[in-house]
């Protein structure tokens, strides 16, 4: 698409409410976490959706808003079976801090991998292409 050629308008403040409601953070941490599992059967995904929402739970606190939640299974994309969760936090350090707890004693677990990585908006542009 050729947005010049395009008859809308782009601009750098939010003009409509739904355009309001789209503005996104100037800071931003994403918490990233694989836990590294030493096999994969049906109670998995179950036993995982418990343990994240303990985590949940006890996040009360805690800015934080849930991203994206999966497994992948060997031969996928490598050779370890890895549950994934990415959060959006304000304080990286105490989700972590619950994460961890939560998922310690879990005896499917080998590791836990962390990634935290801070973000800086730089620019924001809003439009909307009507589609009817």
């Amino acid at each position: 698409m050729n947005i010049e050629k395009e008859n809308f308008k782009i601009t750098d403040e939010p003009i409509t409410q739904s355009q309001k409601k789209l503005v996104q953070q100037d800071y931003n941490t994403n918490v990233a976490f694989y836990v590294h599992l030493s096999e994969y059967n049906n109670n998995v995904r179950e036993e995982l959706i418990r343990r994240i929402e303990e985590v949940f739970f006890f996040a009360k606190g805690v800015d934080w808003k849930f991203d994206s939640f999966g497994i992948e299974k060997a031969g996928s994309r490598g050779t370890n079976i890895l549950g994934y969760f990415v959060f959006r936090a304000t304080n990286a350090k105490k989700l972590q801090d619950f994460f961890i707890q939560e998922f310690k004693d879990y005896k499917n677990a080998l590791k836990i991998t962390c990634s935290i990585a801070k973000y800086e908006k730089v620019e924001e542009h809003f439009f909307e292409i009507g589609v009817e």
